[in-house]
């Protein structure tokens, strides 16, 4: 919304000498976002006057050109001649003249200067060549009472501050001047005048018929009618002149009025020519097959959600948005019909969004209008054409009533305790009567009755942000808030962050990225058929469309990651991810009800919107690429490998007193004989960890040998138990005895580990793998595993005997389970 702020000054008392500066900055403290503020005329310099044409000499100059020179009348400065090309102005017609001397925006300098023959003395000047609009199609032609030879600049108020205000959907009333001066005159805490507080004039005779057939989409309708108009009546420079600084063009008396009124007061108008209109006007919602041709000449098929202006004829306007073609005013319209009316916002805003058509009409009846002004704005409009177009006041008829605003009930100190400030009664009473409100104060509460142009007010939180934002969102204490006595972080979050903290004492880099997926992910990663992550979730409105999907995986963001910072120079990467998935059901199908707005949902209701939800579990995954221990003087290094990846879900599981059992496994997107499934006992694996498969790496275009690791952090954590509890230490020696045993080469060796650790018994402190072998003294098929077993007694220093008892219970274990056979 552009205001200028010589039209605030009509209802605001401003203080001398205010600048458009100091007044954005008054609005912007209390909530309103003045994006900037234009000067107008701030670069007229020189001899600018009003002058009057006295007379005028046309000829045909030697390029066929229609050449007029014009005397004109400039008081004192005498009578002057000035060459000029426009048409638009005759004898008569008082203009606004540059003389020598004066500089115009963009410095454009004026001096005499012959041309055609013919000695030009100044320069009679266009809306576009003074930067007041963008009309190039003629000069300014300015009223017949203005005074010849005084100062333009001043007597037209060509120096103007004009304030762009953006204003937010909840504020609809400051798509006016009205609301804006009514939020800057208690901004500076001065006097306001309402323009829409004005004395209805009476009508003469019948008015015209309206049938509203659909109450719901428009609750009131006032026609008014206005004859006799001097349709050769220009409108008064004044009018144009705020009409081009708000960004709207001039066109003809009767609409330049209706477009005035509209930003006066903030309720559209429209005005029909009272001679094409065939009976009674209505309104009512499209019929199938209707059709209409707007003011911009579109021919639109009409949709049955459409509310219409109709008459005998048909549909004669789009509600609130355009009127139509067949009822236009032109250059010979003299009697007309004023239409304002209150629609409904959503039926204007939807019907504006289905024809493509935001109009500064549509704009406003979709933020909220005051439903009280029609008759006001209708009456002042019917003012403006008989003061300027010596037109008559006809009859009038008000159809429909809206209803009143509802009472609300607030504490008195509601606004203190929101705030947390002490405001008082008296302070809150007095900025809710400032910005309209209707208040009576009865026992400890207020009952306010909020004005009918603000619908935005419909709870006690919305009338103690008022007061706040009147009071000043900058006297708000910034105070932290105080955690509840006893409450802290949940057991689940405290094992979030453990988990965080493990990996990245590690070296690991924890990222967030977007949990969307593209569509083609299941096919790069080779997943199959049945696999559950082929169970992804399609948003209905997806922030990309190449990525219309809810992730079943953390790998693709993981992957996206990883590629950028590739892309940038860093060749190695440690990244970790926890993140929730989304896995749809197994028909791809989630129906959700949907619930009245007239009610609370009931608990079916809410059970069933539960249960439409996808499966969210908690996962976290790794991606490593290059070195996981960079060469330098300390050694040559090593790169990362499969091995790391399923260390790093072993530590997370053992900060949690988890124990991971690892086997080998064929899982996409893994290379099948380096992937190792993660599970917690005997159960279903809940993780996979490895190297991708190469087709994966050319696919996603990451490098050879990248690793990866994957696990359901929800199955994990509902095997963890109480708090991890720090293992006791005992202060008796350690005993070490290294052990090999022989097995078939398709034994995991996590599974000699584990029968190892079983048959050891609880005095086994550690195992650890250090050594692989196979050759052919041990025979086809067959592999050597070497492992070191550390025992220590909690109360006690060990034997010797004990030791190898305890390692021969071990390796019996070990015989009894995977056959193995201890190496000589």
């Amino acid at each position: 919304m552009r205001v200028p702020v010589s039209w605030l000054g009509e209802y605001v008392d401003l203080p001398p000498g205010a600048s458009g500066r100091r007044i954005a900055d008054a609005l912007l403290r209390i909530g309103l976002e003045v994006e900037a503020v234009e000067p107008l005329g701030a670069d007229l310099a020189g001899p600018l006057v009003i002058g009057q044409v006295v007379g005028i000499d046309e000829f045909v100059a030697s390029n066929r050109k229609t050449i007029r020179y014009c005397q004109v009348d400039v008081g004192e400065a005498g009578t002057r001649g000035i060459i000029c090309g426009a048409q638009n102005f005759r004898v008569g017609d008082k203009v606004i003249v540059a003389l020598p001397g004066a500089v115009l925006p963009g410095g454009f300098a004026i001096e005499a200067r012959k041309a055609y023959g013919h000695l030009s003395d100044g320069m009679i000047c266009s809306a576009r060549e003074l930067r007041i609009g963008d009309d190039h199609t003629g000069i300014v032609v300015v009223d017949p009472d203005a005074p010849v030879g005084v100062d333009a600049a001043k007597a037209l108020d060509l120096r103007d501050d004009v304030l762009d205000i953006a204003v937010s959907p909840d504020r609809g009333y400051c798509l006016s001047v009205r609301g804006v001066a009514r939020e800057l005159a208690v901004a500076l805490d001065t006097g306001f005048r309402d323009p829409a507080e004005v004395q209805l004039p009476p009508g003469a005779g019948t008015g015209r018929p309206v049938r509203i057939e659909d109450p719901a989409g428009c609750d009131r309708f006032v026609a008014w009618t206005v004859t006799s108009i001097n349709a050769a009546a220009r409108t008064p420079f004044v009018m144009r002149r705020r009409l081009w600084a708000c960004g709207m063009r001039p066109i003809s008396l009767a609409v330049d009025v209706t477009n005035y009124v509209m930003l006066e007061l903030g309720q559209p108008l429209h005005a029909y020519d009272a001679t094409k209109l065939r009976g009674p006007i209505g309104v009512r919602r499209a019929r199938s097959g209707e059709r209409l041709t707007t003011l911009d000449t579109v021919d639109r098929t009409l949709d049955p959600g459409d509310l219409l202006i109709v008459d005998d004829s048909g549909p004669i306007g789009l509600a609130g948005t355009m009127g139509g073609a067949t009822t236009e005013i032109d250059a010979t319209s003299t009697d007309v019909v004023l239409e304002a009316a209150h629609f409904d916002a959503v039926s204007v805003a939807r019907m504006a969004r289905r024809h493509k058509l935001a109009t500064e009409a549509s704009r406003r009846f979709e933020r909220g209008v005051d439903p009280q002004l029609p008759p006001v704005a209708a009456a002042r409009a019917a003012d403006l054409l008989a003061r300027h177009g010596g037109a008559r006041i006809g009859a009038v008829t008000d159809v429909g009533a809206p209803a009143a605003p509802a009472v609300i009930t607030i504490p008195a100190d509601h606004p203190d305790r929101v705030a947390g400030l002490d405001y008082g009664p008296a302070v809150v009473v007095r900025r809710l009567e400032q910005i309209g409100c209707q208040v009576r104060a009865a026992g400890g509460r207020l009952d306010v009755v909020p004005p009918s142009w603000r619908p935005d007010l419909t709870d006690p939180n919305d009338l103690a942000e008022e007061v706040i934002r009147l009071e000043g969102y900058d006297r708000l204490p910034s105070v932290l808030p105080r955690a509840p006595v006893g409450r802290g972080l949940t057991e689940e979050q405290r094992r979030r962050r453990l988990i965080g903290r493990v990996l990245a004492a590690r070296g690991y880099v924890e990222v967030l990225s977007y949990p969307f997926m593209a569509a083609d992910i299941p096919d790069r990663f080779g997943l199959p058929a049945a696999d559950l992550r082929r169970r992804a979730v399609r948003l209905a409105n997806p922030l990309d469309e190449g990525e219309p999907l809810l992730r079943t995986t953390l790998l693709p963001g993981l992957f996206a990651v990883a590629r950028r910072n590739l892309s940038r120079g860093a060749a190695d990467l440690a990244l970790f991810e926890i993140g929730v998935v989304f896995l749809g059901s197994p028909t791809g199908q989630l129906r959700a009800p949907r619930p009245g707005v007239d009610r609370r949902p009931t608990e079916e209701e809410l059970a069933a919107l539960d249960a439409a939800l996808p499966e969210q579990p908690l996962h976290l995954a790794v991606v490593l690429v290059g070195a996981m221990e960079r060469r330098g003087w300390w050694g040559t290094g090593r790169p990362a490998g499969w091995a790391d990846a399923i260390e790093a879900m072993r530590e997370v599981a053992g900060s949690l007193g988890v124990a991971l059992r690892v086997a080998a496994s064929d899982m996409a997107p893994w290379h099948p004989g380096r992937c190792a499934a993660l599970a917690v006992g005997d159960g279903q694996p809940i993780g996979f960890a490895g190297e991708l498969h190469p087709r994966v790496l050319a696919a996603l275009e990451l490098p050879p040998r990248t690793c990866a690791a994957e696990i359901n952090v929800t199955a994990l954590l509902r095997q963890a138990g109480g708090p991890v509890q720090a293992p006791v230490i005992s202060t008796f020696p350690v005993a070490n005895l290294d052990v090999a045993v022989v097995v078939d080469a398709g034994v995991p060796a996590a599974e000699v580990e584990a029968a190892l650790r079983t048959g050891a018994g609880p005095l086994l402190e550690e195992i650890r793998l250090f050594d692989v072998y196979s050759g052919p003294q041990l025979g086809a098929g067959r592999k050597s595993l070497a492992y070191t077993l550390r025992f220590r007694a909690p109360d006690r220093t060990l034997e010797t005997d004990e030791v190898i008892a305890l390692r021969d219970a071990a390796v019996a274990e070990a015989a009894r389970r995977v056959g193995a056979v201890l190496r000589g």
